[in-house]
Order: structure tokens, then sequence, then C-alpha cells
């Protein structure tokens, strides 16, 4: 059985004062069998290879939408990839099953934090309710929507706080590209945050 291969889709218009982000980057880049795309920094012109774009996703197993967490969403060129990229009759629709089987989530940086995501915070809906048109498209294309992974307060992290969120990323990509990973499993919980280090890959793993 080989490693899973993990497509990065790295969507930041300000990378270059993105603190946090360039430091998840950094993470992810040290790992094999892993693809990273500044998509800002490969179409600065909002003017989107949508072949070449649907040959890398056939290409990789798992792929991950990376970016900040704007206006209780995404930035503009993310969007715009999806609307594009994902199009009917490939990745939706009665022959559009391209994608089917693959997984795909969502990592981000959000300045707020959770306790401000619930119900009764100022936010008023979860992190997970307010992902739900991300959780929906994966649906409609076939994909197993994984569990977000979320840094919180990234506008005030300390270097120390960051540094465990980098070392949990690489586990979390660990985890991911194993053969073993079972996307069934994952769905019983909520975030990647709420699981703690340790053994606990053993826990998501396929028993057969």
């Amino acid at each position: 059985m080989t490693e899973k291969k993990i497509l990065i889709l790295f969507f930041h218009p300000r990378y270059e004062n993105s603190f946090t982000n360039k430091k998840l980057i950094a993470a992810a880049s040290t790992l094999n069998v892993i693809t990273i795309r500044d998509m800002y920094d490969i179409y600065p012109d909002y003017n989107i290879d949508i072949k070449a774009e649907q040959q890398l996703l056939l290409e990789h197993d798992i792929i991950i939408w990376q970016h900040p967490f704007y206006w209780y969403s995404c930035p503009p060129l993310m969007k715009q990839w999806i609307d594009l990229v994902l199009e009917h009759g490939w990745a939706y629709g009665k022959t559009g099953d391209k994608l089917k089987g693959k997984a795909v989530m969502n990592v981000f940086s959000s300045g707020g934090t959770f306790e401000v995501y619930q119900k009764n915070g100022r936010n008023r809906f979860t992190y997970r309710e307010l992902l739900s048109p991300f959780d929906q498209t994966a649906h409609l294309c076939g994909l197993h929507y994984l569990p977000p992974y979320i840094v919180p307060g990234a506008n005030r992290i300390t270097q120390e706080v960051l540094e465990e969120y980098c070392i949990r990323y690489i586990e979390i990509l660990n985890f991911l590209q194993s053969p073993k990973m079972d996307e069934q499993k994952l769905a019983t919980i909520e975030y990647f945050n709420d699981i703690k280090f340790g053994t606990w890959q053993e826990t998501f793993y396929k028993t057969h």
C-alpha cells in the first residue's frame, strides 16, 4: 500500500505579511509526497488554468484548502477556483465523478477563537456551521470532507504556541498520508484540534 498524495492549495493574498501561514507552510514543506501551491503567486491575475488544476486534483488523493478565514469564508481567489475548477460534468452532475472517493479539508488561520465562534459567542455560529458551504461542495463532488484544522487567535499568537500548531500540522499530514487512514471514523469528530497528541492516529485507522 502506497502513501496517499496530498495537494495543499494555499490561498493568501498577503502571504508576505502572514506570520502564521508562513510557519504552517514551512512545516508542511518538510514532508515528502506533498505538493504545495501558492495560488496567489501562480495566479496573480486570477486567470486560473482550469485543465491544469483539474489534472493536479486527479493526481492527488487528498486536497487541503489552506487559507485565512476571511469574513467567515475564504479569500476571493479560492472562491473563484471552486467556481471554475469544480465544473459540472467533471466534478459533479450525472457524469461528474472525477473526484469521487478523494478527500478534502480546510486548514486555516482565524483572528477569532473557538470561544467567539459558538452560538452564544460574538460571531453566533461555530466554525463548522460557517464551513457548511465547503462541506456541501465536497459532498456534491463525492469527496470525503475531513475535519478542519484551525489556528485560532492568529493575530495574537506567540511564537511558542504557533510552533505547537506547526508540530500538530506535521502530525496530521503524516497521518493523512497513511493508506490506513479511515475517512468514515474521522467523520465522527468536528475538528482536528479536538484530538490529543500521542497515539490518537490508531483510533482512526482502518481495522481491516
